[in-house]
């Protein structure tokens, strides 16, 4: 796992966000994707050891393109020089939720757990239900002191509680949340040495794994949305 390549790579991609440089330099993009998915599925196996259901999965499966979609954004740079992937029991879909891996130069790089995509009210209801039903135990999770010491839960929130939701609740302010998601961030220093980083990787998801799983259970009854064709 050179993920000094994947490094390299990307920074050179950054520095020539275009399409004819990217199609230049298909080889080298080739080689720093065949590294990554060496790096995920080493995450997988590392991960299966405290977490079995993402064993099943294939790298290739659980990974993210780097075309950006433009259409709508000020921002027309046709890459988005990162590599990405999602691993838990569903592969790289959002729900549910599992460990998140982001490779981006300049200190740009994070570890994540959690529900990240806030566009799906149901799944936001869910959760809200949940930690009101279930307030303790979230608590117990957050006061963790590995948890503290490594994560901060954030997301995009409300200004107050919504309606129907008892506004004195212990959690309140978590009520309050449309997303709630970990990031651990990462120096490029940190990821240069594959071997070392994989492990540091998956002790860190470890930690994250009780509140990935207080998650799953809210959103067990989930169904992505389908699709309008």
């Amino acid at each position: 796992m050179n993920t000094q390549l994947i490094l390299h790579y990307l920074t050179e991609l950054s520095n020539h966000n275009e399409r004819e440089w990217y199609h230049a330099h298909k080889a080298e993009y080739r080689e720093a994707n065949a590294e990554f998915e060496a790096l995920v599925q080493d995450l997988i196996l590392k991960i299966g050891k405290f977490d079995s259901s993402v064993l099943h999965n294939q790298p290739k499966d659980l990974t993210f393109k780097l075309v950006r979609d433009t259409r709508f954004s000020h921002d027309k740079s046709p890459y988005n020089p990162a590599f990405r992937a999602h691993i838990s029991s569903m592969g790289k879909l959002p729900v549910p939720v599992g460990y998140y891996l982001m490779i981006k130069p300049g200190g740009q790089s994070f570890l994540g757990g959690g529900l990240f995509a806030d566009m799906f009210k149901e799944a936001t209801a869910m959760v809200r239900d949940y930690i009101a039903a279930n307030g303790r135990e979230w608590e117990e999770i957050l006061e963790n002191p590995d948890f503290r010491k490594h994560f901060t839960v954030q997301g995009t929130a409300l200004k107050n509680v919504p309606a129907g939701y008892d506004k004195e609740h212990p959690q309140a302010e978590f009520l309050k949340y449309k997303s709630w998601y970990l990031e651990y961030p990462l120096e490029d220093a940190g990821v240069a040495d594959g071997e070392e980083f994989a492990e540091h990787a998956a002790s860190i998801f470890r930690i994250m794994k009780p509140f990935n799983d207080y998650l799953n259970k809210a959103l067990v009854n989930f169904r992505m949305p389908e699709r309008k064709k």
